[in-house]
């Protein structure tokens, strides 16, 4: 089936429903779906964020300034799930226990609005990598639109693209949790280790990175394409200093490069729908 033709079964598919709650986290995914949906269904569409620990606040300023200039009405919930103890403990199933967490908030929203079809953004290609939380999502009974019309992220790429929408090639997102081995403890400060050493990589003209964390050793994942520039020494050195300053006492590089969820290699785990 062309991607056309599965965009088409978005379009009824929100259509048929006539009001929407979409969990909108600012990624290419969330960000196609929510402006199909306000396309199709206009005023009747509700962006909802969840600021936490987990994501970087620059991705919710970009959430915000999607949903403005839309004219897209858009709820910011803070939610920490590091109060959590089950959580931060991070176990295997973490991803489940916050997603748990989360849509059970977002849900509440729905239903002060009266909204009955909650939607998120989770894609065809999703269903490829251990993904627990996907059991929480179909728990609730909260809706997958793209994956229900089968769309792929290079689908959705591309639809983005066609569609305007400045998203269409920005890097994968994941929480900054997914950084973390799991049964090491998930902590605030090691969140913001994560994310300064990921931004400086960015700053330093980095497109897709990931810096993985092992107690004192960061492993940085680029695309093999970004090896040589980044193992060049001026700049390896530059990054070397910079991570020390945040707290890492090594720095490596994966020889494989960036891959989605690098740290799941161990397993094999589909959920059905």
């Amino acid at each position: 089936m062309s991607y056309h033709s599965k965009l088409e079964l978005l379009k009824q598919e929100l259509k048929n429903q006539g009001q929407a709650l979409i969990a909108f986290s600012g990624g290419v995914d969330s960000t196609l779906l929510l402006k199909v949906a306000k396309d199709v269904l206009g005023k009747n569409v509700l962006a909802v964020t969840v600021r936490s620990p987990l994501f970087p606040d620059r991705e919710l300023k970009e959430a915000q300034t999607f949903c403005a200039n839309q004219g897209i009405e858009h709820l910011i919930i803070a939610s920490d799930v590091l109060r959590h103890e089950g959580f931060r403990k991070n176990p295997v199933d973490r991803c489940y226990i916050c997603k748990k967490l989360l849509f059970k908030e977002v849900l509440a929203i729905a239903d002060q609005r009266g909204v009955k079809y909650v939607a998120e953004g989770s894609n065809q290609d999703d269903l490829a990598d251990f993904r627990p939380g996907r059991k929480a999502l179909l728990e609730l009974g909260i809706e997958s639109p793209l994956l229900k019309a089968g769309l792929t992220k290079e689908e959705i790429r591309i639809l983005s693209q066609k569609y305007g929408l400045v998203s269409w090639d920005k890097p994968s997102l994941a929480c900054l949790a997914s950084r973390i081995p799991y049964g090491e403890e998930i902590t605030e400060k090691k969140l913001r280790m994560v994310d300064l050493a990921e931004q400086y990589l960015r700053d330093l003209g980095f497109k897709q990175v990931r810096v993985r964390f092992h107690g004192d050793l960061a492993r940085i994942e680029v695309p093999a394409s970004d090896n040589p520039r980044i193992v060049d020494p001026s700049i390896a050195e530059q990054i070397y200093n910079r991570f020390a300053e945040l707290g890492f006492l090594y720095t490596t590089l994966d020889l494989k490069g960036y891959r989605c969820g690098s740290l799941n290699e161990k397993f094999h785990y589909t959920i059905k729908t």
